[in-house]
Parts: C-alpha cells; sequence; structure tokens
C-alpha cells in the first residue's frame, strides 16, 4: 500500500489543461387548471415519485461546468467540478429564492481520474451526484449515492470495476451529519447482454441507530431495441431509505423491500418509442402502520414526422396502510423535438393536457391543504405548455 501511495504522489505534472467542459440542463413552461388557476401537480401523497409528463411545476436549470487543471505523467488528470441549480414554483415571482425557490451550489468536488497505481480507478472528494441511477419517466433515483464526502471510483479488479465512497449528507436538505458507506461492484457480465451490478450501505448515527441496504440491478441489453433494468433493494433501519440515507431513529426490526422493472423500447420500424416502469415497496414497521406502494406507468410516443410526435403517459399509484389510496393520471402531448424523435432526443417542445383521477381517502389528505386547487374535488386537470433540454 505505501508504494502504491509513494507511486501515485510521484507522478510529476507534465503540462498544465485548461480546457473547460461545460454542460447543463433546463426544463421552463407555463400551465393552468382547466378553471384558470395555478397549475398544481398531481402526486399521490406519500409516494416517493409522480409521472412527469405534463406534470411538472417548476422552472428549472442546471448548469455544470469541469475545468481541468493538471495532467500527470501516468495519463491522469486533476479537475474541478463543480454545477448550479436553480428552482422556482409555478405561480411565484421568478427569484430562485426564498419560500418558493432556491439557488444552490449543488456540487463542487475535486477528482483525480484514470490514476496508473490504482488500476485506473479514480479519486474524488467533495459534494458529488455519484451512482445515481433513475427511471426517466418518473424522475425518480431509486439508488443513489450522492452526497458530501469522498471516494474511489471503478477500481479494476479483473473484469469486474470496485468503487467504495463515504459521506455526511446525502444533500443540502439533510439536517444532520450521518455516516454513510457504501461499496459498489459492477461489470459482472451474466452474459454479452446482462451485467449485473450489487451495491451495499452501512449507515451510522452516533447519537441514534445504524442500518444498512442491498442493491443488486440487473441490466439487460438489445430488450425490445431498448434496454431493461431489473432491480431489487432490501434495507433495515437507517437503510430503509434504500437508495438514501434512512430514519436513524428506526430499529433494524424496521425493514423495506422494493422491485422494480424499468424498459426503454422502440418499435422495429422505429414509428414508436417509449419508456414503462413497475414498482412494489413494502415498508414493515415495528411501531407504525406498516405500508404497500404500487406504481406502474408507460409513456409512449407515435412518429409523426422526424421532428413530430404525439407523445401519451398513463400512471397509476397506489398506497396501501390503514386504508388504500390511489392516483391515477392520463397526459396527451403534441411535441416537437428539434433533433430527432427518439425518447432521449432534446430539445423538446411540448403542448399537455393532463387528467388525472384519486379515491375517497386520498382526497382527504388533500383537502388537509386549504390552498388545494382541486379541493373538494376527486378529479382534476391540467393544460400547458414545456420546453426540456439538456446539452
Amino acid at each position: 500500500m505505501k508504494k502504491i501511495f509513494l507511486s501515485v504522489l510521484a507522478g510529476s505534472l507534465s503540462f498544465p489543461v485548461f480546457a473547460f467542459d461545460f454542460h447543463g440542463y433546463i426544463r421552463s413552461g407555463v400551465g393552468s387548471t382547466d378553471e384558470g388557476k395555478g397549475q398544481q401537480c398531481f402526486a399521490l401523497t406519500g409516494a416517493l415519485s409522480k409521472y412527469r409528463l405534463g406534470n411538472e411545476c417548476e422552472q428549472y436549470l442546471e448548469l455544470s461546468g469541469q475545468q481541468s487543471i493538471a495532467q500527470f505523467d501516468d495519463g491522469s488528470t486533476l479537475s474541478i467540478n463543480g454545477m448550479l441549480q436553480f428552482y422556482n414554483q409555478y405561480g411565484h415571482s421568478l427569484k430562485f429564492d426564498g419560500e418558493y425557490g432556491y439557488t444552490r451550489l449543488s456540487q463542487i468536488y475535486l477528482e483525480w481520474k484514470d490514476i496508473a497505481a490504482l488500476n485506473g480507478a479514480s479519486l474524488w472528494g467533495g459534494r458529488r451526484y455519484y451512482n445515481r441511477n433513475d427511471s426517466h419517466m418518473s424522475d425518480f433515483y431509486y439508488w443513489n449515492e450522492s452526497g458530501t464526502g469522498i471516494g474511489i471510483d471503478q477500481y479494476k479488479i479483473g473484469d469486474y470495476n470496485l468503487s467504495y465512497s463515504w459521506s455526511k449528507r446525502d444533500n443540502q436538505d439533510q439536517k444532520k451529519d450521518i455516516d454513510r458507506h457504501n461499496l459498489t461492484l459492477k461489470g459482472i457480465q451474466l452474459t454479452s447482454d446482462n451485467e449485473l451490478q450489487f451495491g451495499v450501505s452501512y449507515l451510522h448515527d452516533h447519537d441514534a441507530r445504524d442500518g444498512w441496504s442491498l442493491t443488486a440491478q440487473n441490466i439487460q441489453s438489445h430488450v425490445f431495441n431498448g434496454k431493461n433494468h431489473f432491480i431489487v433493494q432490501y434495507g433495515e433501519g437507517a437503510g430503509m431509505g434504500l437508495g438514501y440515507t434512512g430514519d436513524t431513529s428506526l430499529s433494524r426490526s424496521n425493514t423495506a423491500m422494493r422491485v422494480m422493472d424499468i424498459v426503454d423500447w422502440e418499435s422495429p420500424q422505429y414509428r414508436m418509442n417509449g419508456q414503462a416502469q413497475v414498482l412494489y415497496q413494502k415498508n414493515n414497521f415495528t411501531d407504525q402502520l406498516d405500508s404497500k406502494w404500487f406504481s406502474a406507468g408507460v409513456r409512449t410516443a407515435y412518429i409523426i414526422s422526424d421532428h413530430f410526435k404525439i407523445s401519451g403517459e398513463i400512471g397509476y399509484d397506489q398506497i396501501k396502510q390503514d386504508q388504500q389510496r390511489n392516483l391515477s393520471k392520463f397526459t396527451l402531448a403534441p411535441t416537437w423535438s428539434l433533433k430527432g424523435t427518439g425518447y432521449y432526443d432534446r430539445p423538446e417542445v411540448r403542448l399537455y393536457y393532463t387528467y388525472a383521477k384519486w379515491n375517497k381517502h386520498e382526497q382527504a389528505l388533500r383537502d388537509l391543504n386549504l390552498d388545494n386547487a382541486f379541493l373538494g374535488a376527486d378529479h382534476g386537470s391540467n393544460f400547458g405548455v414545456q420546453v426540456e433540454h439538456w446539452w
């Protein structure tokens, strides 16, 4: 270990590097209810996500940059990375601050990449989005190791990649420092089209209790001209957050289990494409009601021309506790896509109409909020226009 450490330090600076990479993401729009009030989005109370097409109620912008600092004789490079994040709710002054918005430096970290003495691994430290796995149609990050901490990324052991990170906070909303250790193994090729990935997290709160979680993910290529993700997760105590830090007041007798499948698909003639997902999660508690969350949805686009398609999305969420609550939503969205009509091609400009309906038990919870635009109703609809782009 000492020899490796010294050889890393011995890599002399070859020449300064001044390259700067700039990336970004934006979604922005305007919407209204069918009664002329400001748009309010449809999400089942207590669900961890919602189906997002025609169902987003914020102006949102990310600006990311990477500045190379140095390159060394072993081919490794040192860079500083950062991202500014801007958020503002619909219906409020565009301040990106205060009660209805924020401006954040959501990422700022140093990374030393491709270190020869570490088998091509990278070292990093700071606040970073890290190992984020999500379903695009619901914007649900089911496996997410982001945090403020340090890590070693993709240390090669044969054909496998081993990564470790330690963090104190998942994000800026987390109020208390909690030790979170993540160990991830990727690159397990079951077949030429199947990669298996594993991740285990241990969480420790010095003032409360600890917990752990396990994630297994199989990624299969060439499924319906796309890709399929099948995920199984389990957690105990603070590990009940599964992809995040959970409640450290819970003992390990409290458990969570989640099974999820996500498929990106495209028709053989490339006239249709989209994404579908199904999710089931069960939380077992010792001192409160157990809960079961079921979610299923599909987004489909029919290609009219090289730059125009009709997109539609159907989503359903259900939570069972002492009562069963559910919410269904449907969206239709004529869409102009400037660079192509693939599922992930951007930019897109969408006109949309969204209709949602929920049962009486969900309505009782929604009506507790007197600012609810659909107070006293078991359904509602929105319409509007939105642009989305990443680069």
